[in-house]
């Protein structure tokens, strides 16, 4: 955990989060700033600060995110949406601490931005 990390807080329940999901690896929770009628979040537990500072011991967990956002996203009745997974400031990531942003709900554009 990171002491700094807004994440890390949500996780460690320092800071309230609409949470849709949690288990032992992952937490899942509604985006505060929402960009579709569904957005939220799948954050690892650990702390990595984004993709390109996962390493192979990661695998599964990032995996796993993967699988909760569509099975998030497939009980809240959304069967189209979109994963974004954003690496490094110029990218748009915001925070630090790898996540997955699951947006659905409305038609997505592309390019996206």
């Amino acid at each position: 955990m990171n002491d700094n990390c807004l994440f890390c807080k949500i996780i460690q329940g320092q800071i309230p989060a609409a949470k849709l999901y949690e288990d032992n690896d992952v937490l899942a929770f509604a985006d505060i700033n929402p960009q579709a009628p569904t957005h939220f979040l799948v954050v690892p537990k650990k702390h990595i600060t984004g993709p390109d500072a996962a390493i192979e011991t990661d695998d599964s967990m990032i995996g796993k995110i993967l699988r909760v956002g569509a099975d998030i996203a497939k009980s809240r009745g959304v069967e189209q949406f979109r994963f974004v997974i954003n690496n490094g400031a110029d990218a748009g990531q915001t925070v630090f601490h790898l996540h997955l942003h699951v947006l659905g709900g409305r038609p997505m554009s592309w390019p996206p931005g």
